[in-house]
């Protein structure tokens, strides 16, 4: 609570002047862009699709810019909603601001992700990142930072396979199952990485999204930038579009650096 009185004291801040010193340090945005080379689960239908509405000088002289868009819930930086695989927990509507304004932790696999690209994320590293940096206390937004990020958006490197349609032959690295359980019991808020599911590629259980969803803590995939962010001291603002039912969202997540 601490944590989220402080960061509406300084978006009243941010209303008055330019981001930066007034919240307190750097402001890095770990979004990945929307458009249309932005990467969607290979089973998606369709991907981001900006359409032009309105674009010039109106008959009354003065410019004048609309568009739409449409995209599955699930691609981009985004948010799952426990609702995606956790039958009755928080819609993307409803899941608590405290779980996406927190203070942050990032536990690095980059370097063993280098040479596996299934790598998992596992209790043991967990505890290792403990060790040196402290324990993760309840409330904390776990990142996750493989270096898949350094990929985006090229489609077959990212996934580790491109073939429209097929989601039997992907390759990324992810968070095992037993370390959902340890992030579990360590009341975290949320989770985050920078590869296309929390899950690594060759999953086909999903355990990681069925353990941390099935406890009500969302998680954002798709992550960019983790490179930049010290192993604890940030501060996530994750504010995902409120969608009525929906089972996540395109997210636009910040974090503040001391």
């Amino acid at each position: 609570m601490r944590h989220l009185l402080v960061v509406c004291a300084l978006a009243a801040c941010a209303r008055a002047r330019a981001p930066g010193p007034g919240l307190g340090g750097r402001v890095l945005d770990l979004t990945h862009p929307f458009n249309d080379k932005t990467l969607y689960w290979p089973t998606s239908p369709s991907g981001f699709v900006l359409t032009k509405l309105s674009r010039g000088p109106t008959p009354a002289g003065f410019f004048y810019a609309a568009n739409s868009f449409a995209a599955p819930e699930h691609g981009g930086t985004h948010l799952d909603a426990p609702i995606h695989f956790a039958e009755g927990k928080a819609s993307a509507d409803a899941v608590p601001l405290a779980r996406l304004i927190g203070p942050a932790v990032v536990v690095d696999i980059s370097a063993r992700a280098a040479s596996d690209p299934d790598a998992l994320a596992t209790p043991a590293d967990l505890e290792a990142f403990e060790r040196q940096h402290g324990a993760i206390a309840p409330g904390t937004i776990v990142l996750i930072r493989t270096g898949w990020a350094a990929r985006w958006p090229d489609r077959k490197r990212y996934f580790g396979d491109d073939k429209p349609g097929d989601a039997t032959h992907l390759h990324f690295p992810g968070l095992s199952a037993d370390a959902a359980r340890v992030l579990v019991a360590r009341q975290i808020a949320a989770v985050g990485i920078d590869t296309a599911s929390i899950d690594h590629g060759p999953s086909t259980e999903f355990l990681a999204h069925r353990v941390l969803l099935g406890a009500d803590i969302p998680a954002f995939e798709n992550l960019a930038a983790l490179d930049a962010l010290p192993p604890r001291g940030a501060t996530v603002i994750a504010l995902p579009m409120k969608i009525e039912g929906g089972s996540g969202g395109p997210l636009r997540i910040v974090v503040v650096v001391p």
